[in-house]
């Protein structure tokens, strides 16, 4: 089976662009899986972000998806487009990443 993924790109403090990528996929494979692939297969320069194995940072794929805030690591990829997008509301870093800390819980390094 084949997805398409229509991804929001870009820089912040540059014109946000997007891009079209087809990946293959198995049923029940997530949105996650498929940006993964993506990025091993095709566009290893695609930013976003998950924390799987780590608990205590769950919560980091969070996106949009088809306009809806979900996470990546839970919505199923499904034939046809599905568009991505960062957060909405947050500072954006690149890509699909998007500052999660508040500015005064960043580690500041001097």
């Amino acid at each position: 089976m084949k997805a398409t993924l229509q991804i929001q790109r870009g820089s912040a403090g540059e014109a946000p662009r997007q891009e079209a990528f087809e990946v293959d996929f198995e049923p029940g494979q997530s949105v996650l899986d498929g940006l993964r692939r993506l990025r091993v297969q095709t566009d290893p320069t695609l930013a976003f972000r998950y924390a799987c194995i780590n608990a205590n940072a769950c919560k980091e794929c969070m996106m949009l998806i088809d306009g809806d805030v979900d996470y990546a690591c839970t919505v199923r990829l499904k034939e046809g487009v599905t568009t991505l997008a960062p957060l909405p509301k947050k500072a954006l870093v690149r890509d699909l990443v998007t500052e999660i800390a508040p500015p005064d819980e960043r580690l500041h390094r001097r």
